[in-house]
């Protein structure tokens, strides 16, 4: 009666649970230590062979946590499937603008042997016009080469030594400006004159248009 009395309180019946609780958990462990070291025993490299395996797999566990963790904290959130972001799309052609787009253009000055030679640049596809390319009007246009072309008609040999000086300077401006803007449009630029002194004098005043200037020999 004693005892049953005693049970029927709620926090005695707890703390025997928790004791017989804890007496078998204590005595399963026991028994488990027992059984290992039996088998330590009979099987010796068995046994150290399964503890190897067993902290090998540990191992590998804490790797493969590791290298979770690690992709977690890259940025965007995205774990070891994120990827660095890829180049932007590149920047459309020049000759894609509207101002890099040939027109065609009523020719300017109106002299008869300018507008000869320039028509007759090989391959011209603007022949009795001009091409305007990046706002300056280009005496002729080779489209197989993408090629804009400036034509000079002076009669250099008969200028005198102070005329050729002003006009060579003036031109070597005008033609690296202008080689600049067929440039910036992806075209390249070559220049024709009429005779050699002026081919020679164009050259000598500015050596990067040394392979861009040709004597006409067709007009």
């Amino acid at each position: 009666m004693v005892a049953i009395c005693l049970l029927s309180q709620p926090y005695i019946v707890v703390g025997a649970v928790v004791v017989i609780g804890t007496v078998v958990v204590a005595a399963a462990i026991q028994e488990e230590l027992e059984a290992h070291s039996r088998r330590r025993g009979a099987y010796p490299e068995e046994t150290e062979g399964s503890l190897e395996a067993a902290e090998a797999g540990l191992r590998t566990r804490s790797s493969r946590r590791e290298a979770l963790a690690a992709g977690k904290s890259k940025p965007g959130g995205q774990g070891g499937d994120w990827f660095p972001p890829g180049p932007k799309e590149p920047l459309a052609p020049a000759e894609r603008r509207p101002e890099c787009v040939p027109r065609r253009v009523p020719p300017k000055g109106g002299h008869p042997l300018h507008n000869r030679c320039a028509d007759h640049v090989p391959f011209n596809a603007f022949r009795g016009a001009n091409a305007l390319v990046n706002g300056k009007a280009f005496d002729a246009l080779q489209s197989t080469t993408r090629t804009l072309w400036e034509v000079k008609t002076d009669n250099f040999d008969a200028y005198t030594p102070d005329l050729r000086a002003i006009v060579i300077k003036k031109q070597v401006a005008e033609l690296q400006r202008e080689r600049e803007l067929a440039q910036a449009c992806g075209f390249g630029f070559r220049v024709g004159v009429r005779d050699a002194g002026h081919k020679a004098a164009l050259e000598l005043a500015a050596p990067a248009l040394e392979e861009l200037i040709a004597v006409m020999d067709w007009c």
